[in-house]
């Protein structure tokens, strides 16, 4: 019987397991926390009131198709194990001078926001649509699920590349299209949600336009969890084997080969293959520590470039809010700028944008009846960029996005506030052990995508596999599925035609 074992429970993780159970591999996937989703973990808060429940993120689902087709390997239907509602719109707008823009795939409702903003960007738009679903076509659906292991792969794609200006950055090839200022940012904004600056990430990522438009936006009925836990559930069905709460503290290897794999709790099990959905940087530099390649590898990961990290402020709340919508973001006065101090200069900045989630608006049950469950989410500079205190930033952030949500949107929030926690880059360190504290992993440069990322298998160790955010195609969950389809199938050929020890 042919053996794998899968280090994370994050969506790249179980999308992979389950590609690899429902092929006949016999699949463990090894989670270091108390529950399975990674990034997509989850918090319950009692209270008097009741029970807050809280994901962490992330919260946007797009392309149900590519998740759908995870059950439609074994015969099985998604819809039996997870709810998906769609969100509309698919996040509001909001800037300091109350201007607002619903961001929707309904063609008559944004057209007239958009003419709103400026009527002569209509047609402009059109035309950015159209370089859009070129992007989508080339860099999506024909990359998006193939793995680049070999300088000629990218030549492939170069001419595709080429053609849509991947050299160019969202901001700009978005500035070619559209004249308003706050319509360059609406449609530049997205790169943020995958770690991208949206003034030096590809413009190949102004694909998630289209990928939105087409797929719609969803959310899962109980939360981002209850994904996750459709996932699991299906894994589990098909055979597959879950430990929780027992972290990798080694991978073992034998010359260019994985060949066992060991826990802190002292589980122990030889595998015919293993693939990481941990931090790349902790799976190179900590859980390889008998291999010369992987620390070779971890020195070169080093001097790359890494996405910010979140502050995150988890709050729960009485009365109800119908008309904030299910995703806002709430842009500062600054946006160039903002993201110059972000991920140039390492500056914690006096002013913020953030991104507000507001789940109960479409599912009630995760508050007590007559409350609602928010977190607002500030991007800010990796550890390796701003050095300072998280313990002693921390009260200070967080009443500082309190108050800017208060001041736009809920008056007195503080005094409806019934239970809140905060989420900082040093816990992106701690429970998830990213390096820097980074909530995504590599920066989306050209220069760090495709083949110059982390390989989908290891050039040197024949038998090790990723898949997840630092690996190809990059964050996000189409992403991270999309990485365990490529993934998959190097490992599944791998079976087929063993590599010789």
């Amino acid at each position: 019987m042919t053996r794998a074992v899968v280090i994370g429970a994050g969506f790249g993780g179980l999308a992979l397991a389950i590609r690899l159970q429902s092929a006949g591999v016999e699949t463990t996937i090894l989670e270091s926390r108390d529950k399975p989703g990674g990034r997509a973990y989850y918090w319950e808060r009692a209270t008097e009131a009741g029970t807050f429940t809280f994901d962490a993120g992330p919260t946007v689902i797009t392309d149900p198709a590519c998740l759908e087709e995870l059950w439609n390997l074994s015969g099985n239907r998604m819809a039996d194990d997870v709810v998906l509602e769609a969100v509309q719109p698919f996040y509001r707008l909001h800037w300091p001078d109350s201007t607002s823009f619903d961001y929707t795939n309904n063609d008559e409702i944004l057209r007239a926001e958009i003419a709103k903003l400026n009527p002569a960007d209509v047609a402009g738009y059109g035309r950015f649509l159209d370089y859009s679903a070129g992007v989508y076509r080339e860099g999506y659906e024909k990359l998006g699920h193939v793995a680049f292991l070999d300088f000629a792969s990218m030549v492939k794609a170069a001419p595709a590349l080429a053609k849509y200006q991947a050299w160019r950055s969202v901001y700009s090839i978005v500035s070619k299209f559209v004249e308003s200022e706050k319509l360059r940012q609406a449609l530049s904004f997205h790169t943020l949600l995958v770690g991208g600056n949206p003034m030096t990430t590809s413009a190949i990522y102004a694909l998630i336009h289209k990928l939105e438009r087409d797929g719609g936006v969803w959310f899962a009925q109980g939360g981002t969890n209850r994904l996750v836990a459709g996932m699991v559930a299906l894994f589990e069905r098909l055979g597959g084997k879950l430990r929780l709460n027992d972290p990798v503290s080694k991978i073992e290897t034998l010359g260019d080969r994985v060949t066992a794999v060991q826990t802190a709790g002292g589980y122990r099990q030889e595998v015919d293959q293993i693939a990481a959905n941990a931090d790349i940087m902790h799976v190179y530099r900590d859980l390889l520590p008998d291999s010369g390649a992987a620390r070779r590898t971890a020195g070169k990961l080093e001097r790359k470039r890494y996405s910010p990290s979140l502050f995150v402020v988890h709050f729960g709340v009485t009365g109800t809010w119908p008309g904030i919508p299910h995703h806002m973001i709430l842009f500062g006065p600054r946006y160039k700028g903002l993201l110059d101090d972000i991920y140039d200069h390492g500056v914690l900045s006096e002013d913020f944008s953030l991104y507000l989630h507001h789940p109960t608006v479409t599912d009630p049950s995760l508050a007590p009846e007559g409350h609602s469950t928010f977190y607002a989410l500030a991007p800010v500079p990796h550890m390796g960029k701003f050095t300072g205190d998280w313990e002693t930033v921390k009260p200070i952030l967080e009443k500082r996005i309190l108050d800017e949500v208060g001041r736009r949107l809920i008056p007195d929030i503080h005094s409806r506030i019934v239970t809140k926690f905060s989420y900082a880059p040093t816990d992106f360190q701690h429970d998830l052990n990213a390096h820097l504290g980074s909530a995504f992993s590599l920066e989306p440069v050209l220069t760090q995508s495709a083949y110059f990322r982390v390989h989908n298998r290891d050039d040197a160790i024949a038998n090790l596999f990723f898949t997840g955010a630092g690996t190809h195609p990059g964050a996000g969950i189409p992403g991270v599925v999309g990485s365990a389809k490529a993934t998959a199938a190097l490992m599944l050929e791998g079976y087929r035609t063993p590599v010789a020890a």
